[in-house]
């Protein structure tokens, strides 16, 4: 055989055998998670320390959250994560890690009462999405920054029934929404009501009463 038609053919073989790992992660979560009816994802820094104060509010958020009800949802490694899962662990409530793997590896936090792990990226957001009521999104990088716009793109698209993005900090998130108004918004590839998806906050009080005014949101039946 020649080494071109090997190659492909291991490459077919490698796809599919691919294939079959995305299917089983998808049904592990929702097995895993398939009695979660009202939860909160929330997202932010793995670089956060607990004597921050974003550590801290995303904690307290967290535990208020749980004691109205709300199971809540990390990527369940570190920072802004483990904070989130331990004041939802602390306040009894449900408390879910969904960790992701890493070329370096991301530890998962001790304090998610549901533990998965996920080899893609985009099986695990379907789990941050498909269960969530709302979204609580603290400062953060590249993965926190994806994550948002993943959300509001499906909102924007009406592929999800909306639910609020609720940006903690006023003072990091304003930078970009106003980019947004003026580079997106201006030059017409973005709607008016495409910024309505956003809500700044700056105590977890507010986001708290946010996410209660505007009730529980589920995924657009098709």
């Amino acid at each position: 055989m020649h080494y071109r038609e090997q190659y492909v053919l291991e490459n077919i073989a490698n796809d599919s055998w691919r294939m079959f790992r995305i299917m089983s992660e998808f049904v592990d979560g929702f097995e895993a998670l398939g009695e979660i009816t009202n939860a909160v994802s929330i997202f932010g820094s793995a670089r956060e320390h607990s004597s921050q104060k974003n550590y801290k509010a995303a904690e307290k958020t967290a535990w208020l959250l749980a004691r109205k009800g709300y199971a809540i949802i990390t990527g369940g490694g570190g920072g802004i994560m483990e904070a989130a899962n331990k004041g939802a662990h602390e306040a009894g409530g449900t408390s879910v890690g969904l960790n992701i793997e890493l070329p370096h590896e991301q530890s998962p936090n001790k304090f998610a009462t549901i533990q998965m792990g996920f080899r893609y990226f985009f099986a695990r957001k379907v789990m941050f999405v498909k269960y969530a009521s709302a979204f609580v999104v603290f400062p953060g990088g590249y993965g926190t920054l994806d994550e948002l716009f993943e959300a509001a793109t499906l909102i924007q698209t009406k592929k999800i029934k909306p639910f609020p993005i609720i940006l903690y900090d006023k003072d990091y998130w304003t930078d970009i929404l106003e980019w947004i108004k003026r580079k997106l918004l201006k030059g017409d590839y973005v709607s008016p009501e495409d910024l309505d998806i956003f809500k700044l906050v700056s105590t977890p009080e507010e986001a708290v009463k946010l996410i209660i005014a505007t009730g529980k949101k589920g995924l657009k039946k098709r």
